[in-house]
């Protein structure tokens, strides 16, 4: 079935065809219909498959429907909850391409910048909040943000929500908004715990969907893996990265600090990096998106797991896990960055000897293993020969440099 035979309006469906949508994804074409019919859902699916559409899609129809015919008051319609400042602007330029055509308004809501802006769009009439926490209640405590005709909530990447700590926030937003509304939980992953709470917020008869539940990763992506040892993933980092110049590469690190290190390592070999963490101020964080979505010259963005999710840069080729991550659905997170929307992409993970057990993890999620990349030794010693004679080099330098200073000082004594 394509978008054109929907039962939504054609000015949607205009922007659809403007954004190259011509049939639904499984998610889409399972979430959309129940959605148009007020049914609350728990919708679970990889990473890349159009969640985000998924939910936007009814509810533009329906907001901008209500509009046009007058039958709904002026206010915020909908609140969709996210964890991380990214995601939020990930959402709302989805919203604002779909809605393109429509009377529909949207604005994003997130700290970390000026607030004034926001309350000039929450003024000025909005009918879509896509919100993190933290501002969300600043702003309705301030009483610029309205909830008392929210009709739809959003949980999305509920279950990094819940990681996060957000459960509380979470439970005060049900007693700001009306009870009666549909809730909507979207997710790349789900364990007990959160489907208990899920099912708590929801209604009983709520309608469950989810996409390929043994194979947690888009097809899209194969994996695989190199065995080598911790100090030398650099190296290798640096052959992945120079043997796909062309290609947008995204790798994650474990910590703030590994990244500017990593970021430091590649530029003694003339490779530019961008960094993406949480030290980054949030002008910062957009900035270097911006970058590495639309400049060709910017090709690898080393990151934390802050933009493990939610963040849909285009034609990211290849995700490398430089650190595997010690969260295990991280991965998945991770290596949804790319392969997203029927392209195909690649995930290769650099594992050494301490990191073996939570490979282990991670090909038990997966319900399969993660392909095994041999590495030619004779290759493998010809770049720590290289590295080597890159030492010397520079040692030799330091070495020119310290005699040429202390022949100055002699001569300064004399």
């Amino acid at each position: 079935m394509k978008f054109s035979n929907y039962r939504i309006d054609e000015k949607i469906k205009q922007a659809l065809d403007e954004m190259g949508f011509k049939r639904p994804t499984d998610i889409q074409y399972k979430s959309i219909p129940n959605i148009q019919n007020g049914e609350d859902l728990l919708a679970v699916a990889q990473t890349g498959t159009g969640k985000t559409a998924a939910f936007a899609i009814p509810i533009i129809d329906r907001i901008h429907f209500g509009k046009k015919t007058r039958r709904r008051k002026d206010g915020t319609k909908c609140l969709i909850l996210v964890p991380t400042h990214e995601l939020a602007r990930q959402i709302l330029a989805v919203f604002n391409k779909i809605g393109k055509y429509t009377l529909v308004k949207s604005a994003a809501i997130i700290g970390g910048v000026d607030q004034e802006p926001q309350i000039q769009a929450l003024k000025e009439g909005c009918d879509v909040v896509i919100a993190t926490p933290g501002r969300m209640f600043d702003l309705i405590s301030q009483g610029h943000l309205k909830t008392h005709r929210i009709d739809t909530l959003v949980l999305d990447e509920a279950d990094h929500m819940l990681d996060m700590g957000f459960i509380d926030d979470i439970k005060d937003v049900l007693y700001k908004i009306p009870k009666r509304r549909q809730t909507l939980f979207f997710s790349a992953t789900i364990n007990d715990v959160i489907k208990k709470i899920a099912y708590k917020i929801v209604r009983q008869n709520a309608i469950r969907i989810q996409i390929s539940p043994k194979d947690p990763v888009s097809k899209n992506v194969s994996h695989f893996v190199l065995f080598v040892e911790m100090d030398h993933k650099r190296y290798f980092l640096e052959r992945v990265v120079k043997e796909n110049e062309k290609q947008k590469i995204l790798v994650f690190v474990r910590t703030k600090v590994r990244a500017e290190r990593v970021a430091k390592a590649m530029e003694r070999v003339e490779i530019e990096a961008l960094t993406l963490h949480g030290d980054k101020t949030q002008a910062q964080r957009t900035e270097t998106l911006k970058s590495f979505k639309e400049k060709e010259e910017c090709t690898l963005l080393i990151a934390t797991d802050i933009a493990a999710r939610g963040i849909d840069i285009a034609d990211v080729g290849i995700v490398i896990n430089y650190d595997l991550p010690t969260e295990t659905e991280n991965y998945v997170h991770r290596v949804g960055r790319t392969g997203r929307f029927n392209k195909k992409g690649f995930a290769y993970s650099f594992c050494a000897k301490d990191e073996k057990p939570i490979l282990d993890e991670i090909q038990k999620f997966l319900n399969a293993p993660i392909e095994e990349i041999k590495i030619d030794k004779d290759a493998y010693q010809e770049t720590l020969n290289i590295e080597r004679d890159r030492k010397q080099d520079i040692n030799a330098v330091m070495e020119e440099i310290e005699d040429f200073e202390n022949r100055k000082k002699r001569k300064k004594k004399k």
